[in-house]
């Protein structure tokens, strides 16, 4: 016999104002287990996007109260916990410096060069730490802005396809603007969640760190060089000679998008 959920005629109940709170009454029939009972509410309440209710009170816990064989009533309610609001949002931000290996200074710009009398150091086009073999290059401390968000959610709203949400888009970068974020600028690091008990709301904290595109970028004597913030940009140089010295001067540069492009919205944050 298959199981049949059907809200119970006269079974709801609404409180409004400060405290909100609704309970809604189901009869299930088919079953004499209890908790494929609560299961099939459970599913029921997830396809009919009853997760909350009046628009934003949201799924607490359910009981279930067997009236016959093969008969229940199961009551589900809402409201909200001791553990906050859903879709409650906390931030927090962090703008410690980063360290980057820099091969190049920025458009080029070399504050002095000395060399040995009678003669003229040799133009680099402001690369750094050159030698006959290669461009060493120096360790600096770049802007690295990371932030954390962390949201209550109802406990029917993280379900497996919530989660794989989550799964796919950590090491994803936005995919148009979000939350005040140029394309390509905010990637997701990933998201942790814990819940407040077995039928209690979920904590989830979720990840980012952020990049600005820029334009307009010049190395060397190149110009108008475009890069969106999580791409990768390197030089490729060439030698030639200067002042009877062995240069190596940038020839190309190159960009390339290292992370794919995800939906954020999916996240719900």
């Amino acid at each position: 016999m298959a199981i049949v959920v059907s809200e119970r005629w006269c079974g709801r109940k609404l409180t409004r104002g400060e405290s909100r709170a609704a309970t809604v009454e189901y009869i299930v029939t088919g079953t004499d287990s209890e908790q494929s009972a609560c299961d099939a509410v459970t599913t029921y309440l997830t396809d009919n996007n009853l997760t909350t209710w009046d628009t934003s009170i949201p799924y607490q816990n359910m009981s279930a109260e067997q009236w016959a064989d093969q008969i229940w009533l199961i009551t589900v309610n809402y409201g909200f916990s001791q553990s906050g609001n859903t879709n409650q949002t906390e931030y927090s931000f962090d703008t410690g410096g980063g360290s980057m290996k820099v091969t190049q200074t920025p458009s080029s710009l070399t504050i002095n060069k000395y060399a040995k009398s009678g003669t003229t150091a040799p133009d680099f086009k402001g690369a750094i730490g050159v030698d006959d073999n290669s461009v060493n290059g120096c360790d600096i401390v770049v802007p690295a802005y990371s932030f954390s968000m962390t949201k209550t959610m109802a406990a029917l709203a993280v379900n497996n396809t919530y989660k794989s949400y989550l799964f796919n888009l950590t090491g994803k970068v936005n995919h148009t603007t979000w939350n005040g974020y140029n394309q390509g600028e905010a990637l997701f690091l990933g998201a942790s969640g814990s819940k407040h008990g077995r039928s209690g709301n979920w904590e989830i904290a979720y990840k980012f760190s952020c990049n600005p595109n820029k334009t307009g970028i010049q190395i060397g004597d190149i110009t108008g060089i475009a890069k969106k913030g999580w791409e990768y940009l390197w030089v490729r140089y060439e030698k030639g000679v200067d002042q009877n010295v062995l240069v190596q001067t940038p020839a190309a540069v190159y960009v390339h998008q290292v992370y794919e492009y995800g939906d954020f919205t999916l996240l719900g944050v």
